[in-house]
């Protein structure tokens, strides 16, 4: 007789990374709130404000496969406190900001920097090496949900903290919760070799595993559709508050429209990792992106009311981060666990210049055409695209030869 054993799950690393996650996403998707007081004070335009977050964004995606290896070789916990640190010092360099290039530096470079070594990318790899792949995509879906819960969180505390001392003190608020992080890294201390790889992953170079992917078609496929969702999201993120009062609706709304995206995107990441971990992945995928193309045509179509932004929201929140789970999932299936944080850092890197050209697109367009249209119907057009690159996509492992026996 042969008996199962159910591997329980690692509850530490989990909540730890979990809270981790929460902090570091909390306050670069509160970013939107600080443009208008932010402009209001310095005279500067939209373009200034938005290249700053898209420079935020592309250095994100350029540090994720840099911090990705760097957690792989060296350990998780130290690339998470370095992130703290950044963190803080970015915010600060931000807060006190007298010229657009601080304002660059600060917000820019360094809180980019800070997301790409504390980010879903470096914690879901330390989640990947220590659960079962049974467990993986759940695991990836809380992980997911806690960043989501951190935008829940820090919309109304981003904007209550404006209201009470002003959009400067308050991002040296922020920076100063941020040093909570070294304390919460050292349970995800390990690197790439405290997981369990096969004989092959074990012996893979990064050099190898960077050709590898980079001749996968399925990877190239992921990566190309991922583009779609950074730029979709980083543009709501950056320009729904200022969108909403354009179009006259109440600066409450804003508030409200920000924190029922996290919400609900909280309830999104837990089920997509409880969908992708029973049913196709890429499948899955396309409908998200359908979905979200559908949600933006009906809301720019619909009378724009608080209600059609309170309804709007919701089914945003439930499609945000749904990608998550199954698309670094996938990249765990593919090549499995031992340079996850690199090649997931890739795929993100993706994403992260799809965020660079919406947030950019967003300010320079709307200071020259007056309207942000141009941006949301051709965020659309993406969705569209995204599903159909997804659809042929192979949920299995690459073809890898076994070393030769000696």
């Amino acid at each position: 007789m042969t008996t199962t054993v159910r591997s329980p799950m690692p509850w530490l690393i989990i909540v730890s990374g979990s809270l981790i996650a929460m902090m570091t996403f909390g306050p670069r998707s509160a970013m939107g709130f600080f443009q208008l007081p932010m402009l209001s004070d310095t005279g500067w335009d939209r373009s200034t404000f938005g290249l700053a977050m898209a420079i935020q964004n592309l250095a994100w995606g350029l540090g994720q496969p840099f911090f990705g290896a760097m957690a792989d070789k060296y350990g998780t916990g130290r690339v998470l406190t370095l992130s703290g640190v950044l963190y803080a010092v970015g915010l600060t360099v931000m807060a006190h900001a007298s010229s657009p290039v601080w304002l660059h530096i600060g917000g820019g470079l360094l809180v980019g920097f800070a997301v790409a070594s504390g980010s879903f990318g470096i914690v879901l790899s330390a989640f990947a090496r220590n659960v079962t792949p049974e467990q993986r995509s759940f695991a990836f879906g809380i992980g997911t949900a806690a960043g989501s819960a951190g935008m829940f969180l820090f919309a109304p505390l981003s904007q209550a903290l404006i209201s009470n001392f002003g959009w400067s003190d308050s991002l040296v608020w922020l920076g100063a919760l941020m040093l909570i992080v070294p304390l919460l890294a050292y349970p995800l201390r390990g690197n790439a070799n405290s997981g369990t790889q096969s004989k092959a992953q074990a012996q893979q170079t990064v050099a190898e595993a960077l050709r590898e992917a980079l001749g996968h078609r399925s990877y190239l496929l992921l990566t190309s559709g991922f583009f779609v969702c950074g730029f979709q999201v980083a543009f709501i993120t950056a320009h729904f508050p200022a969108y909403l009062g354009d179009i006259g609706i109440d600066a409450r709304y804003a508030v409200i429209a920000m924190a029922l995206i996290g919400f609900f995107n909280v309830i999104g990441s837990l089920a997509s990792g409880f969908i992708s971990q029973r049913y196709s992945k890429p499948y899955f995928l396309a409908f998200i992106y359908v979905a979200r193309s559908v949600a933006v045509t009906a809301f720019l179509l619909l009378p724009q009311t608080p209600l059609s932004v309170i309804v709007f929201a919701i089914v945003m929140g439930l499609l945000w981060l749904s990608t998550v789970p199954p698309t670094n999932a996938l990249v765990a299936i593919m090549f499995g666990t031992r340079h996850l944080g690199l090649l997931g850092g890739l795929v993100f890197l993706s994403h992260q210049i799809g965020s660079f050209l919406g947030v950019w697109m967003g300010g320079y367009l709307y200071d020259r055409m007056g309207s942000y249209d141009t941006v949301w119907w051709f965020g659309v057009a993406l969705g569209v695209f995204a599903a159909i690159v997804h659809w042929p996509i192979a949920e299995r492992p690459v073809d890898r030869a076994l070393p030769a026996a000696a």
